[in-house]
Protein backbone atom coordinates (compact mmCIF):
# COMPACT_ATOMS: atom_id res chain seq x y z
CA UNK A 1 0.00 0.00 0.00
CA UNK A 2 2.93 2.34 0.67
CA UNK A 3 4.07 1.93 -2.93
CA UNK A 4 0.59 2.71 -4.22
CA UNK A 5 0.35 5.84 -2.05
CA UNK A 6 3.66 7.04 -3.44
CA UNK A 7 2.55 6.30 -7.01
CA UNK A 8 -0.81 8.05 -6.63
CA UNK A 9 0.77 10.94 -4.71
CA UNK A 10 3.14 11.67 -7.60
CA UNK A 11 0.28 11.52 -10.10
CA UNK A 12 -1.83 13.95 -8.04
CA UNK A 13 1.12 16.35 -7.65
CA UNK A 14 1.80 16.39 -11.40
CA UNK A 15 -1.92 16.81 -12.09
CA UNK A 16 -2.12 19.89 -9.84
CA UNK A 17 1.07 21.47 -11.26
CA UNK A 18 -0.03 20.85 -14.85
CA UNK A 19 -3.48 22.24 -14.12
CA UNK A 20 -2.06 25.46 -12.63
CA UNK A 21 0.25 26.02 -15.61
CA UNK A 22 -2.58 25.25 -18.05
CA UNK A 23 -4.91 27.76 -16.35
CA UNK A 24 -2.26 30.48 -16.57
CA UNK A 25 -1.64 29.78 -20.26
CA UNK A 26 -5.37 29.59 -21.01
CA UNK A 27 -5.77 33.09 -19.60
CA UNK A 28 -2.64 34.75 -21.02
CA UNK A 29 -2.37 33.38 -24.58
CA UNK A 30 -5.76 34.63 -25.91
CA UNK A 31 -4.99 38.09 -24.51
CA UNK A 32 -1.74 38.26 -26.49
CA UNK A 33 -3.76 38.45 -29.70
CA UNK A 34 -3.33 41.86 -31.39
CA UNK A 35 -7.06 42.53 -31.88
CA UNK A 36 -8.98 44.82 -29.52
CA UNK A 37 -12.53 43.41 -29.16
CA UNK A 38 -13.64 46.33 -26.95
CA UNK A 39 -12.77 48.70 -29.80
CA UNK A 40 -14.82 46.50 -32.17
CA UNK A 41 -17.87 46.71 -29.89
CA UNK A 42 -17.39 50.46 -29.54
CA UNK A 43 -17.14 50.84 -33.31
CA UNK A 44 -20.50 49.10 -33.79
CA UNK A 45 -22.22 51.22 -31.15
CA UNK A 46 -20.63 54.49 -32.23
CA UNK A 47 -21.47 54.30 -35.93
CA UNK A 48 -22.38 57.75 -37.22
CA UNK A 49 -21.16 59.52 -34.05
CA UNK A 50 -18.83 62.48 -34.59
CA UNK A 51 -18.21 63.38 -30.94
CA UNK A 52 -14.83 61.75 -30.11
CA UNK A 53 -15.28 62.32 -26.38
CA UNK A 54 -18.58 60.40 -26.46
CA UNK A 55 -16.92 57.56 -28.38
CA UNK A 56 -14.08 57.52 -25.84
CA UNK A 57 -16.61 57.43 -23.02
CA UNK A 58 -18.35 54.42 -24.61
CA UNK A 59 -14.99 52.66 -25.00
CA UNK A 60 -14.06 53.37 -21.38
CA UNK A 61 -17.41 52.11 -20.09
CA UNK A 62 -17.09 48.78 -21.88
CA UNK A 63 -13.42 48.45 -20.92
CA UNK A 64 -14.49 48.79 -17.28
CA UNK A 65 -17.34 46.32 -17.75
CA UNK A 66 -15.04 43.70 -19.30
CA UNK A 67 -12.17 44.54 -16.95
CA UNK A 68 -9.64 45.16 -19.75
CA UNK A 69 -8.62 48.50 -18.21
CA UNK A 70 -7.01 46.71 -15.25
CA UNK A 71 -3.46 45.28 -15.11
CA UNK A 72 -3.09 41.75 -16.48
CA UNK A 73 -2.27 40.23 -13.09
CA UNK A 74 -5.37 41.75 -11.49
CA UNK A 75 -7.48 40.56 -14.40
CA UNK A 76 -6.12 37.04 -13.90
CA UNK A 77 -7.08 36.81 -10.22
CA UNK A 78 -10.52 38.31 -10.89
CA UNK A 79 -11.04 35.80 -13.71
CA UNK A 80 -9.94 32.87 -11.50
CA UNK A 81 -12.25 33.93 -8.68
CA UNK A 82 -15.24 34.11 -11.02
CA UNK A 83 -14.29 30.91 -12.89
CA UNK A 84 -14.38 28.92 -9.65
CA UNK A 85 -18.04 29.95 -9.34
CA UNK A 86 -18.69 29.05 -12.99
CA UNK A 87 -18.80 32.69 -14.13
CA UNK A 88 -16.56 33.31 -17.16
CA UNK A 89 -17.84 36.81 -17.82
CA UNK A 90 -19.59 38.26 -20.85
CA UNK A 91 -18.82 37.34 -24.44
CA UNK A 92 -17.27 40.00 -26.66
CA UNK A 93 -18.59 38.59 -29.93
CA UNK A 94 -22.12 37.79 -28.64
CA UNK A 95 -22.52 40.61 -26.14
CA UNK A 96 -24.49 40.80 -23.86
CA UNK A 97 -24.73 36.96 -23.62
CA UNK A 98 -22.66 35.37 -20.88
CA UNK A 99 -19.92 32.88 -21.76
CA UNK A 100 -21.49 30.29 -19.45
CA UNK A 101 -24.80 30.54 -21.34
CA UNK A 102 -23.08 30.12 -24.73
CA UNK A 103 -21.10 27.09 -23.56
CA UNK A 104 -24.08 25.41 -21.88
CA UNK A 105 -26.15 25.73 -25.05
CA UNK A 106 -23.38 24.32 -27.28
CA UNK A 107 -21.62 21.64 -25.23
CA UNK A 108 -24.58 19.24 -25.28
CA UNK A 109 -24.48 19.12 -29.09
CA UNK A 110 -20.76 18.36 -29.07
CA UNK A 111 -20.98 15.60 -26.48
CA UNK A 112 -23.97 14.02 -28.26
CA UNK A 113 -21.99 14.02 -31.52
CA UNK A 114 -18.49 13.16 -30.36
CA UNK A 115 -18.93 10.66 -27.53
CA UNK A 116 -21.02 8.07 -29.45
CA UNK A 117 -18.84 8.52 -32.55
CA UNK A 118 -15.61 7.96 -30.58
CA UNK A 119 -17.01 4.90 -28.79
CA UNK A 120 -18.46 3.33 -31.96
CA UNK A 121 -15.25 3.97 -33.94
CA UNK A 122 -13.10 2.61 -31.13
CA UNK A 123 -15.22 -0.52 -30.66
CA UNK A 124 -15.58 -1.39 -34.35
CA UNK A 125 -11.92 -0.61 -35.09
CA UNK A 126 -10.62 -2.81 -32.26
CA UNK A 127 -12.91 -5.70 -33.16
CA UNK A 128 -11.82 -5.59 -36.81
CA UNK A 129 -8.14 -5.27 -35.86
CA UNK A 130 -8.29 -8.20 -33.43
CA UNK A 131 -10.13 -10.42 -35.94
CA UNK A 132 -7.62 -9.53 -38.69
CA UNK A 133 -4.66 -10.41 -36.45
CA UNK A 134 -6.18 -13.74 -35.41
CA UNK A 135 -7.64 -14.91 -38.73
CA UNK A 136 -4.95 -13.47 -41.06
CA UNK A 137 -5.12 -14.64 -44.70
CA UNK A 138 -7.85 -13.08 -46.85
CA UNK A 139 -9.59 -10.96 -44.22
CA UNK A 140 -6.33 -9.33 -43.13
CA UNK A 141 -5.23 -8.66 -46.72
CA UNK A 142 -8.41 -6.69 -47.33
CA UNK A 143 -8.70 -4.97 -43.95
CA UNK A 144 -5.10 -3.73 -43.65
CA UNK A 145 -4.94 -1.60 -46.85
CA UNK A 146 -8.48 -0.29 -46.27
CA UNK A 147 -7.65 0.62 -42.65
CA UNK A 148 -4.38 2.26 -43.64
CA UNK A 149 -6.18 4.31 -46.27
CA UNK A 150 -8.95 5.40 -43.88
CA UNK A 151 -6.50 6.22 -41.06
CA UNK A 152 -4.54 8.52 -43.39
CA UNK A 153 -7.56 10.41 -44.70
CA UNK A 154 -7.65 13.73 -42.79
CA UNK A 155 -10.80 14.50 -40.83
CA UNK A 156 -11.74 17.41 -43.08
CA UNK A 157 -11.19 15.22 -46.17
CA UNK A 158 -13.58 12.52 -44.95
CA UNK A 159 -16.13 15.16 -43.96
CA UNK A 160 -15.96 16.83 -47.39
CA UNK A 161 -16.26 13.46 -49.20
CA UNK A 162 -19.39 12.51 -47.24
CA UNK A 163 -20.80 16.02 -47.68
CA UNK A 164 -20.38 15.99 -51.48
CA UNK A 165 -21.39 12.36 -52.08
CA UNK A 166 -24.28 11.87 -49.67
CA UNK A 167 -25.36 15.45 -49.08
CA UNK A 168 -24.93 17.26 -52.40
CA UNK A 169 -25.10 14.49 -55.03
CA UNK A 170 -27.33 11.79 -53.53
CA UNK A 171 -29.21 14.18 -51.21
CA UNK A 172 -29.61 11.44 -48.59
CA UNK A 173 -28.86 13.77 -45.69
CA UNK A 174 -28.85 17.53 -44.98
CA UNK A 175 -25.54 19.29 -45.56
CA UNK A 176 -25.57 21.82 -42.71
CA UNK A 177 -26.97 22.62 -39.27
CA UNK A 178 -28.06 20.54 -36.30
CA UNK A 179 -31.73 20.67 -37.33
CA UNK A 180 -33.90 22.33 -39.96
CA UNK A 181 -33.49 26.10 -39.98
CA UNK A 182 -37.25 26.70 -39.93
CA UNK A 183 -37.69 24.78 -36.65
CA UNK A 184 -37.50 25.83 -33.00
CA UNK A 185 -35.88 23.27 -30.64
CA UNK A 186 -38.54 21.23 -28.82
CA UNK A 187 -39.27 17.63 -27.87
CA UNK A 188 -41.63 16.87 -30.77
CA UNK A 189 -41.00 13.81 -32.95
CA UNK A 190 -40.67 16.07 -35.98
CA UNK A 191 -37.81 17.98 -34.38
CA UNK A 192 -36.09 14.79 -33.13
CA UNK A 193 -36.31 13.29 -36.64
CA UNK A 194 -34.73 16.43 -38.06
CA UNK A 195 -31.90 16.25 -35.51
CA UNK A 196 -31.24 12.58 -36.40
CA UNK A 197 -31.10 13.37 -40.13
CA UNK A 198 -28.63 16.23 -39.60
CA UNK A 199 -26.63 14.03 -37.22
CA UNK A 200 -25.70 11.34 -39.76
CA UNK A 201 -22.97 12.97 -41.88
CA UNK A 202 -20.88 14.53 -39.07
CA UNK A 203 -21.25 11.33 -37.01
CA UNK A 204 -20.01 8.98 -39.73
CA UNK A 205 -17.23 11.35 -40.80
CA UNK A 206 -15.76 10.95 -37.29
CA UNK A 207 -16.46 7.20 -37.01
CA UNK A 208 -14.90 6.23 -40.35
CA UNK A 209 -11.62 8.04 -39.66
CA UNK A 210 -11.49 6.58 -36.15
CA UNK A 211 -12.12 2.98 -37.30
CA UNK A 212 -9.07 2.93 -39.57
CA UNK A 213 -6.59 4.10 -36.94
CA UNK A 214 -7.98 1.85 -34.22
CA UNK A 215 -7.97 -1.22 -36.49
CA UNK A 216 -4.34 -0.69 -37.51
CA UNK A 217 -3.24 -0.14 -33.91
CA UNK A 218 -5.13 -3.15 -32.53
CA UNK A 219 -3.92 -5.41 -35.33
CA UNK A 220 -0.26 -4.51 -34.69
CA UNK A 221 -0.54 -4.97 -30.91
CA UNK A 222 -2.43 -8.27 -31.29
CA UNK A 223 0.15 -9.70 -33.71
CA UNK A 224 2.92 -8.71 -31.28
CA UNK A 225 1.16 -10.39 -28.37
CA UNK A 226 0.26 -13.53 -30.38
CA UNK A 227 3.96 -14.04 -31.11
CA UNK A 228 5.06 -13.43 -27.52
CA UNK A 229 6.87 -16.15 -25.57
CA UNK A 230 4.09 -16.59 -23.02
CA UNK A 231 1.63 -17.47 -25.80
CA UNK A 232 3.97 -20.10 -27.25
CA UNK A 233 4.57 -21.54 -23.79
CA UNK A 234 0.86 -21.61 -22.98
CA UNK A 235 0.13 -23.47 -26.22
CA UNK A 236 2.96 -25.90 -25.43
CA UNK A 237 1.27 -26.63 -22.09
CA UNK A 238 -1.95 -27.45 -23.91
CA UNK A 239 -4.00 -24.50 -22.67
CA UNK A 240 -7.06 -23.92 -24.83
CA UNK A 241 -6.59 -21.34 -27.54
CA UNK A 242 -9.75 -19.49 -26.53
CA UNK A 243 -8.33 -18.82 -23.06
CA UNK A 244 -4.96 -17.73 -24.46
CA UNK A 245 -6.61 -15.33 -26.90
CA UNK A 246 -8.49 -13.73 -24.01
CA UNK A 247 -5.19 -12.81 -22.31
CA UNK A 248 -3.64 -11.75 -25.62
CA UNK A 249 -6.37 -9.29 -26.48
CA UNK A 250 -6.56 -7.96 -22.93
CA UNK A 251 -2.86 -7.09 -23.08
CA UNK A 252 -3.21 -5.66 -26.57
CA UNK A 253 -6.09 -3.46 -25.41
CA UNK A 254 -4.03 -1.45 -22.89
CA UNK A 255 -2.58 1.03 -25.44
CA UNK A 256 -5.98 1.21 -27.13
CA UNK A 257 -7.63 2.16 -23.83
CA UNK A 258 -5.07 4.95 -23.52
CA UNK A 259 -6.07 6.21 -26.95
CA UNK A 260 -9.76 6.02 -26.03
CA UNK A 261 -9.26 8.04 -22.84
CA UNK A 262 -7.30 10.73 -24.68
CA UNK A 263 -9.89 10.82 -27.49
CA UNK A 264 -12.67 11.39 -24.97
CA UNK A 265 -10.58 14.03 -23.21
CA UNK A 266 -9.96 15.94 -26.42
CA UNK A 267 -13.37 15.38 -28.02
CA UNK A 268 -14.41 19.03 -27.76
CA UNK A 269 -11.34 20.19 -29.65
CA UNK A 270 -11.66 17.25 -32.04
CA UNK A 271 -15.19 18.36 -32.93
CA UNK A 272 -13.84 21.50 -34.56
CA UNK A 273 -13.42 20.18 -38.12
CA UNK A 274 -16.70 18.26 -38.39
CA UNK A 275 -18.72 21.04 -36.77
CA UNK A 276 -17.28 23.77 -39.00
CA UNK A 277 -17.75 21.82 -42.26
CA UNK A 278 -21.31 20.77 -41.41
CA UNK A 279 -22.18 24.01 -39.53
CA UNK A 280 -23.07 21.87 -36.51
CA UNK A 281 -24.09 23.98 -33.48
CA UNK A 282 -21.53 22.55 -31.04
CA UNK A 283 -18.68 23.87 -28.95
CA UNK A 284 -16.08 23.29 -31.67
CA UNK A 285 -17.69 25.79 -34.05
CA UNK A 286 -18.30 28.12 -31.09
CA UNK A 287 -14.60 28.05 -30.27
CA UNK A 288 -13.69 28.74 -33.91
CA UNK A 289 -16.02 31.74 -33.98
CA UNK A 290 -14.50 32.98 -30.72
CA UNK A 291 -10.96 32.80 -32.13
CA UNK A 292 -11.89 34.68 -35.31
CA UNK A 293 -13.61 37.39 -33.23
CA UNK A 294 -10.80 37.57 -30.59
CA UNK A 295 -13.39 36.80 -27.91
CA UNK A 296 -10.99 36.39 -24.96
CA UNK A 297 -13.50 35.22 -22.32
CA UNK A 298 -15.05 32.62 -24.64
CA UNK A 299 -11.65 31.36 -25.86
CA UNK A 300 -10.34 31.04 -22.30
CA UNK A 301 -13.45 29.18 -21.13
CA UNK A 302 -13.52 26.68 -24.02
CA UNK A 303 -9.79 25.95 -23.86
CA UNK A 304 -10.05 25.56 -20.08
CA UNK A 305 -12.80 22.96 -20.51
CA UNK A 306 -10.66 21.06 -23.03
CA UNK A 307 -7.66 21.24 -20.68
CA UNK A 308 -9.62 19.94 -17.70
CA UNK A 309 -11.08 17.06 -19.75
CA UNK A 310 -7.66 16.02 -21.07
CA UNK A 311 -6.05 16.21 -17.62
CA UNK A 312 -8.88 14.27 -15.97
CA UNK A 313 -8.83 11.59 -18.68
CA UNK A 314 -5.04 11.21 -18.35
CA UNK A 315 -5.15 11.24 -14.54
CA UNK A 316 -7.95 8.66 -14.31
CA UNK A 317 -6.15 6.50 -16.86
CA UNK A 318 -2.97 6.54 -14.76
CA UNK A 319 -4.97 5.59 -11.67
CA UNK A 320 -6.75 2.73 -13.49
CA UNK A 321 -3.42 1.50 -14.90
CA UNK A 322 -2.10 1.33 -11.34
CA UNK A 323 -4.69 -1.35 -10.59
CA UNK A 324 -5.06 -3.30 -13.85
CA UNK A 325 -1.53 -3.36 -15.30
CA UNK A 326 0.62 -6.06 -13.62
CA UNK A 327 3.80 -4.18 -14.55
CA UNK A 328 2.72 -1.16 -12.49
CA UNK A 329 1.85 -3.41 -9.57
CA UNK A 330 5.27 -5.05 -9.75
CA UNK A 331 6.97 -1.66 -9.79
CA UNK A 332 5.15 -0.66 -6.57
CA UNK A 333 6.23 -3.90 -4.84
CA UNK A 334 9.87 -3.32 -5.78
Amino acid sequence: MKGYRKYFGKKILWFVLTFIIAVILNFILPRLMPADPVAAITGKLAQGMTDTSAVQEIYQRYAEEFGTDKPMLEQFFIWCGKAIRGDFGLSFSQYPRSVSDIISSAIGWTIALQLPAILVGWLLGNILGAVAAYMKKGFDKVLLPVSLFMSNVPAFGMAVILLVVFGVNLKWAPIAGGYAYDMIPNMSWRFIASVIRHYQLPFWSIVLVSIGGQAVGMRSMSIYELNADYVKYARFLGIKDRKIVGYVFRNAMLPQVTGLALSIGTMIGGALVAEIIFSYPGLGSTMYAAVTAADYPLISATTLIITIMVLLATFLLDIIYGFIDPRVKAAQID
